[in-house]
């Protein structure tokens, strides 16, 4: 390894430490129901994104839901990555001009 991989590594050791505390303490906020700064910036968009896709934030999931909506992001996700690994040839910022992956 070299001396900026180890610069690299220190920095965002750094970093991560850096933001434990206040990250941690602003997800117990949230967790606890306590109003927090970035609440009052992002709740319009959360609730018109709940009110886009049909989602009563006072009702919890099933299991069941919850494993089927777990599965469906899984199964999106995937085909993403397959989709950027199969169409990469085409794509923008490919300075390397690397081919497609192969479908296997």
């Amino acid at each position: 390894m070299t001396a900026n991989g180890y610069l690299q590594l220190a920095f965002y050791v750094v970093v991560l430490i850096a933001l434990a505390r206040p990250l941690g303490a602003y997800m117990a906020r949230i967790y606890e129901g306590e109003p927090a700064v970035l609440n009052r910036i992002g709740a319009p968009f959360e609730r018109l994104l709940y009110r886009v896709c049909g989602i009563d934030p006072q009702r919890e999931m099933r299991w069941t839901e919850y494993a089927v909506a777990t599965m469906a992001f899984n199964l999106l996700g995937l085909l993403a990555v397959y989709a950027l690994q199969r169409f990469q040839v085409w794509l923008p910022l490919n300075p390397q001009d690397l081919g497609a992956v192969s479908p296997d």
